[in-house]
């Protein structure tokens, strides 16, 4: 196979598998690899694949012991969905000559070109687990911080100045819509207000402070 670019559908990716099963010499040359980090680890595990690097290559044909196509389309999965491409089919028992000098200048390429073993690449473990507690720390401070309590229960909920009380405590409030009734809790600790707090001051004097620069009232 030469491709400038190397990229593999799933149904590519079967045939290369078949053939080496079968355990035939499986050669191929391109110029840039775009291969995603798994699809270049499968590709490592073919023992019967070997990859050649041709920098200024610019021809795509692909050949075996009996037919060849030479094309405009690259060995990538966008030129295959996207691109209108043409080619030529040769066979060898039709066409002797033609298909011997596609051969002859795949030889050429491969003289040309360094062969490059792909290796396989393992992200190591830790910086997914590191990405993982990091996420999970940016969310617990995120929970934290829009953390409030009701002012009469003292249940948890979304922290907001406007509306201290959970949704059952402001069923009981709405009652009477008193702002200025004193309540049980802290709307910014969840601490034992003794009366201190109330709808119009849901916030302790001593915490006010602290909670104006944590929720940037």
């Amino acid at each position: 196979m030469i491709s400038p670019y190397l990229q593999f559908n799933d149904r590519i990716k079967e045939q290369i598998d078949n053939l080496h099963i079968l355990k035939k010499d499986i050669r191929i040359i391109y110029r840039e690899n775009k291969l995603h980090l798994d699809e270049n680890n499968w590709l490592a595990e073919r023992i019967g694949v070997r990859t050649s690097v041709c920098k200024n290559l610019h021809a795509k044909c692909y050949l075996n012991e009996n037919e060849a196509i030479i094309t405009s389309m690259n060995l990538y999965e966008y030129s295959q969905m996207h691109n209108d491409e043409m080619g030529i089919h040769v066979l060898k028992n039709e066409d002797g000559e033609l298909y011997n000098s596609i051969w002859n200048e795949a030889q050429r390429l491969l003289t040309l070109s360094q062969e490059l073993k792909i290796t396989i690449q393992k992200v190591p473990p830790d910086v997914d687990e590191r990405k993982a507690d990091k996420k999970k720390t940016e969310s617990n401070k995120t929970s934290d911080a829009s953390k409030g309590y009701c002012i009469r229960t003292g249940s948890k909920i979304p922290f907001d100045v406007e509306k201290p009380l959970s949704y059952d405590a402001f069923k009981e409030w709405s009652k009477f819509e008193n702002k200025d009734y004193p309540e049980k809790f802290c709307h910014f600790s969840g601490e034992p207000s003794g009366g201190e707090t109330s709808v119009s001051k849901p916030i302790m004097k001593k915490n006010w402070k602290k909670a104006k620069e944590v929720f940037n009232l």
